[in-house]
């Protein structure tokens, strides 16, 4: 069962939250987002009400206002310090005050503080953000709203330090006293083909007879269960693009808001590797006490350790052989398979999915630290690139020092993470895989963690990107600064978004410019050149301007090495772009009230939406391994090669006899194992093709350890083994 917080105070005293209502405008791959909480304090004094909800990672917070008794309070944005002294200053003398703010800690915990609301007085708040949205596997442009805040895990050592997350109370609630709606407008001038969520939705709605304008609403009901997802599908998502937006207009020259602003989408084509891959693969597993909780809170759900466990036999049958690994399993302490990565061969696989087995929701905290550090003390392979992948439900107080530990080893490895259920820290798992150039996933709703880890394992198994370079081919007097870093990696399937600053001045009629992406892989030069015109955009949000200040205040704020003049930087940046910061907040007074508010103010803080799970199931029944589907049974059977053997346990997945099985075998051929192999490809395509974003790895092992013996048989048993299975399998998967 899953309990909600609900909105209680500490002493039982209700501040009601009537409602939060977000509206969402979706342009492409860039989402604008207003969220409006409406507050009515029903009690006899004025209360300060604190509320604490997470946001996505990569929000560019850039208004805050408040709206009472029909007056609009604008928020101004000052550094954190002097906010919260104007803000106790403020109540403490009673006036009305609003001030927002982002966690220290991590970068996607956010909390608004109303001092002095009246009693019977109505308040209204609103915030502003712009963000980038992802682009899934199959071609969906992913909006997130994270609903979900799970307490974060806090070391030992450092168990004194003030962790906002602790201090939310935390009631079982079966109903919130406050409704939730999203709204959500789509802009494509390629056209929207569906819109679809984890949540349930109102009918799509088509603007325009074109359908490039699409409105759809969250459906009535939405009980703070699960983050809410967002995947829009457009008729056409790879098209490189250039935007040139129009600076401030009251913004000095030469400053970041006072020139224009260049944000490039490119979509690199990578081909596929012709060579051996290799490499050393590290995966690292979150094996603490949250990871007992299902991924999602839907009855009969996986529990999240089991998915993981499963998802990590799968990745351990796709290595190509001639790689190293190694799989690390943490919590308040951490262990290694091996002392040391070692080679992918069928014996040291066999001892690794015996190991995994093993493995449980058993081992306490959520310490990522230590574990890294170990795999970094380690020395890298010579030819073999380090890459790290990370599963974790992300539930960490240390978000800054991980994302620290890894860019400082970024030169050596890259990383891959995956969040696991709802709530995640958007700010861990992003915020390491930008650190070391890798991709970040989440696993929420329904999806299966197997398809998205083996998607990312294509990535990792992709030939080496050398040389990458940006030329830009502009009118004599103007130059480009990047505000984005500098591309080093790119990834089939994957978009590259650049920001750079447009200097300087041209006396030269010419508009056109273009900028060319170059690229060397396997010996090859490839470039990507897109035209634009120097025509810029008019945007009163400024939209680009934000997006690219918020891109450079990530990468200072992950940079903990010379944190003094990062943080100067940051504010700089911060105070200009109106994009808020780990060091800065927004802070609104309102001096419109006749008198100063008088009376005793009674502190109320506001639970946000975070699971907890009643009844944990007992260490017994954690220690107990669901039963395999026969897909993962067919999986653990394969070797190492790519190769099946015909025993009792593969015939019990085909639904054959080992008798039936040899007797089916064609007179010409001789080889039992290939014969194995090949029913246990053509079981693959007639009974899980649904699923084959998951084992297409591995059949791309077996078909390749079939064809090094294939010989003029190869074709009648293909025939012959389709007639066995009952299934109708084309030859060209097997290259004929």
């Amino acid at each position: 069962m899953v309990y909600t917080c609900g909105l209680l105070t500490h002493s039982k005293q209700p501040v009601p939250l009537k409602s939060i209502s977000v509206s969402v405008t979706i342009h492409e791959f860039v989402a604008d987002v207003s969220a409006t909480l409406d507050y009515k304090n029903e009690e006899k004094d004025p209360v300060e009400a604190f509320f604490v909800f997470p946001m996505d990672a990569d929000s560019a917070v850039y208004s805050f206002q408040a709206l009472v008794n029909g007056n609009h309070i604008v928020a101004e944005i000052q550094k954190k310090q002097q906010a919260q002294k104007n803000y106790e200053k403020a109540i403490s003398g009673g006036q009305q005050a609003f001030l927002l703010e982002q966690d220290e800690s991590s970068g996607d915990i956010f909390s608004c503080s109303i001092g002095n609301l009246l009693a019977g007085q109505k308040a209204s708040v609103s915030l502003s953000y712009v963000q980038e949205l992802s682009l899934e596997a199959d071609g969906a442009v992913r909006f997130f709203l994270p609903v979900i805040l799970n307490p974060r895990y806090l070391l030992q050592e450092s168990a004194t330090v003030d962790n906002i997350t602790t201090q939310i109370p935390q009631v079982p609630g079966k109903e919130l006293p406050y409704s939730f709606s999203v709204n959500a407008n789509v802009h494509s001038p390629h056209g929207i083909e569906k819109v679809q969520s984890n949540c349930s939705l109102g009918p799509l709605q088509y603007l325009k007879d074109d359908k490039t304008v699409a409105q759809v609403s969250l459906a009535e009901g939405h009980r703070f269960d699960r983050d809410v997802e967002i995947l829009v599908y457009y008729s056409e998502v790879n098209t490189p693009s250039v935007s040139v937006e129009l600076p401030q207009a009251d913004a000095k020259p030469g400053s970041l808001m006072g020139d224009p602003t260049v944000m490039v989408s490119f979509y690199p084509k990578i081909s596929e590797s012709q060579g051996k891959s290799t490499g050393e693969f590290i995966f690292l597993l979150d094996c603490s006490g949250s990871m007992s909780s299902p991924v999602n809170s839907k009855g009969g759900a996986q529990l999240r350790i089991d998915s993981a466990k499963e998802t990590l036999v799968l990745l351990l049958k796709s290595l190509p052989l001639g790689c190293f690994f190694n799989i690390y399993g943490f919590g308040s302490s951490f262990e290694s398979f091996f002392p040391e990565s070692v080679e992918y061969t069928q014996k040291s696989m066999e001892k690794a999915v015996k190991k995994i087995k093993t493995l449980h929701a058993n081992m306490g905290g959520t310490e990522i630290l230590e574990p890294l550090k170990d795999i970094y003390r380690k020395s890298c392979i010579p030819n073999h690139p380090r890459q790290l992948f990370v599963f974790t439900d992300g539930e960490v107080g240390n978000t800054w020092q991980i994302i620290a530990e890894v860019q400082q080893h970024k030169q050596n490895h890259r990383c891959f993470s995956f969040g696991i259920g709802e709530g995640a820290s958007t700010s861990l798992i992003k915020g390491i895989a930008q650190a070391a150039e890798g991709t970040a996933e989440f696993i929420t709703g329904l999806d299966r963690m197997q398809a998205k880890v083996l998607q990312s394992l294509k990535r990792a198994l992709q030939p080496v990107v050398k040389d990458v370079s940006l030329t830009w081919t502009l009118p004599p007097g103007l130059k480009t600064t990047l505000l984005s870093p500098a591309p080093t990696t790119i990834f089939q399937g994957q978009r590259l978004i650049i920001y750079a600053q447009l200097k300087g001045k041209t006396e030269s009629k010419e508009t056109t410019s273009e900028v060319c992406l170059q690229y060397t892989t396997q010996g090859n030069v490839f470039r990507n050149t897109v035209p634009f015109s120097l025509d810029p955009k008019a945007e009163d949000k400024l939209t680009i301007h934000r997006l690219a200040a918020k891109s450079l205040i990530q990468a200072l704020e992950g940079n903990l090495q010379d944190a003094s003049k990062m943080e100067k930087k940051v504010v700089e940046i911060s105070l200009q772009s109106g994009v808020v910061s780990s060091h800065t907040a927004y802070i609104a007074i309102n001096k419109k009230l006749n008198k100063p508010i008088q009376g005793p103010l009674t502190q109320r803080d506001i639970p946000g939406a975070c699971l907890l799970y009643s009844s944990p199931p007992p260490k017994s029944l954690l220690e107990i391994s669901p039963p395999e589907s026969l897909l993962l049974q067919l999986i653990s059977l394969q070797k190492a090669d790519g190769s099946w053997e015909l025993d009792e346990a593969l015939v019990s997945v085909l639904g054959v006899t080992i008798q039936s099985a040899l007797a089916a075998l064609p007179d010409q051929s001789n080889d039992v194992p290939r014969w194995a192999t090949i029913l246990a490809v053509l079981w693959l395509h007639s009974s899980n093709w649904d699923q084959r974003d998951e084992w297409e790895l591995l059949e791309k092992k077996a078909i390749a350890w079939i064809q090094a013996r294939s010989d003029s048989s190869l074709s009648e048993c293909i025939k012959a083994g389709n007639a066995l299975l009952k299934s109708s399998v084309d030859p060209a998967v097997f290259g004929l």
